[in-house]
């Protein structure tokens, strides 16, 4: 094994594109760590468009830099409730990197980076829930640091020794886990990607070239900061800065006399020593004070000032060339049928996605673009999706994104039966809606895909099952009984409306039966009908 001491800019951009790698080999076995038994695993397809976002981020000569360009990456990209844990892992690290001013990172500088992204995960979930990637992050970081490793290989080796440990212990601490007899699916994907990373280092498998992609050109629209603009962004400074002799004592200069000044005049600040080369990156309103500063300690040998309004352009929607609007309504939804019921009750965009093919980051910033709003009400129908959305609105930074959290399709559906946008007031609308999504019951009729026992029902691979949440209330061979059934563990009382959505796969013959069936069991419910075009659902159930 090799014995690296220090990891570095390259270095860490290999470990990143390993890792993204070795998780694709195995995403398949992460999927199939589903806790529920129905065709939706996605984990490992959520974490690896995930970490891919940052496994092609661009070189720079200092690893924070480079640390936080791979963090941004897997920022936008993130889906999924692990991929935006996973994300913010690796924001966590390259924060701390950043802060350190770090040029490269010797094992305890890493090791505390490290915990650090743990600390960034948890602040990523409202309430966290160990059993989870949480824990085997924390746990695994935590005896990784303490251990005091003489080397990077040493640190990972301990990292993934106890992460391993940590995995085989998440059963014990999420009952759900236990009752499906997986390890967590996030612990998991960390896992394979930390392999990845070790990978390497020791030089195993890896196949990706070291060299750094070739920066994409920019069309930079200078229409976009007008004579009447203001700077609201500052400038996105960096200078590379040859200290003089004359000026200074290079072999004592403190880089902390740069970084302090620094501080006081912007943020996102990095400031490192190479030999006689300063090299800064700022974003800062007064780019005149960095250049007049830096002078009094050596010379330029290159300056970049770019106005960060015009960067800001691709996180905004002044482009799209839609009016401005005061309210605008974004939710997620498969299936043709659904969008469009969705769309008819006033969603304004309808990103497709939802069980199985979770939305990114991106996908959700593409849409606050469109939509161009003041306001954007967010309904992601998905618990799975909440947190990106969400993250997604962190991100934005022209609108005001409220995310209702709507975890089933019957909750986005109820809160957008009563969505009125005539008030002034968006936290009247937004109590409003989340009002709206109280009692509703949303179930669904869905293929097996594996043998299991739960809920008291013996489960095979292939039979249907009725379920709501995460409850199993029926199991048939055939697939109208398993929804008759499903209909009868349903408690209709104090409901008066019923839709029935039909997916891609459904026969129009076994519709018309439910529909009658629902028909005859509750002739005072009123029952609409949706073709909703939907795959993995057979068929759902919205009771309101």
């Amino acid at each position: 094994m090799n014995n690296t001491t220090t990891i570095d800019s390259e270095l860490y951009r290999k470990m990143i594109a390993q890792g993204a790698e070795n998780l694709r080999r195995h995403a398949e076995e992460i999927n199939n760590l589903n806790v529920f038994p129905i065709p939706d695993g996605d984990t490992g397809d959520n974490m690896l468009l995930t970490v891919s976002g940052g496994a092609d981020a661009t070189l720079d000569e200092s690893l924070a830099l480079t640390a936080r360009n791979v963090a941004n990456g897997m920022l936008l990209s993130a889906r999924g409730n692990s991929g935006v844990i996973l994300s913010q892992f690796f924001d966590g690290i390259a924060a701390r990197l950043v802060e350190a001013n770090a040029e490269n990172a010797d094992v305890e500088t890493m090791a505390d980076a490290v915990l650090t992204g743990v600390s960034h995960a948890y602040g990523a979930v409202l309430t966290p829930t160990e059993g989870t990637i949480l824990t085997v992050a924390r746990e695994a970081s935590e005896y990784a640091h303490d251990r005091n490793s003489g080397s990077v290989e040493d640190y990972f080796a301990d990292f993934l020794s106890e992460a391993n440990r940590s995995l085989t212990r998440t059963p014990d601490l999420l009952p759900v886990l236990k009752k499906a007899g997986v390890v967590d699916s996030g612990g998991a994907g960390l896992i394979k990607i930390v392999e990845g990373m070790m990978q390497a280092l020791t030089g195993e498998e890896y196949t990706l070239s070291s060299s750094a992609p070739a920066p994409a050109k920019q069309n930079i629209d200078l229409s976009k900061f007008t004579e009447d603009s203001v700077l609201e962004f500052g400038y996105c400074t960096e200078v590379l800065v040859r200290l003089q002799n004359a000026k200074t004592d290079i072999e004592h200069f403190n880089t902390a006399t740069v970084t302090d000044f620094l501080q006081e005049i912007g943020n996102s600040v990095v400031c490192f020593k190479n030999g006689s080369i300063l090299k800064i990156h700022v974003h800062t309103e007064t780019p005149d004070k960095v250049l007049a500063f830096c002078r009094t300690f050596g010379e330029f040998l290159t300056v970049k000032i770019e106005n960060m309004s015009l960067q800001h352009n691709n996180l905004t929607g002044e482009e799209t060339g839609k009016e401005r609007v005061k309210y605008a309504v974004v939710t997620v939804a498969a299936g043709e049928g659904i969008q469009k019921m969705f769309k008819d009750l006033g969603a304004d965009y309808v990103i497709n996605g939802g069980q199985s093919m979770n939305p990114s980051a991106a996908d959700f910033i593409e849409a606050f673009k469109q939509v161009n709003a003041d306001t954007v009400f967010v309904l992601p129908n998905n618990g799975n999706v909440i947190l990106t959305a969400k993250q997604a609105g962190d991100l934005y930074k022209d609108s005001d994104v409220r995310v209702i959290p709507s975890k089933t399709l019957g909750e986005g559906h109820a809160a957008l039966t009563m969505l009125d946008l005539d008030s002034d007031d968006a936290d009247a609308i937004t109590q409003s809606l989340e009002d709206a999504m109280a009692g509703v019951v949303t179930a669904a009729v869905s293929t097996c895909s594996r043998d299991t026992a739960a809920d008291g029902f013996d489960l095979y691979t292939g039979e249907y099952i009725g379920f709501c949440g995460d409850t199993i209330l029926s199991a048939d061979n055939d697939r109208v009984d398993t929804a008759k059934r499903l209909i009868d563990s349903i408690d209709f009382d104090s409901h008066e409306i019923c839709i029935l959505i039909s997916g891609k796969d459904a026969d129009e013959r076994e519709t018309e039966e439910i529909r009658k069936y629902l028909a005859e069991k509750h002739p005072m419910c009123e029952i609409y009908d949706v073709n909703g075009g939907q795959s993995i659902y057979h068929y759902v159930l919205i009771v309101e």
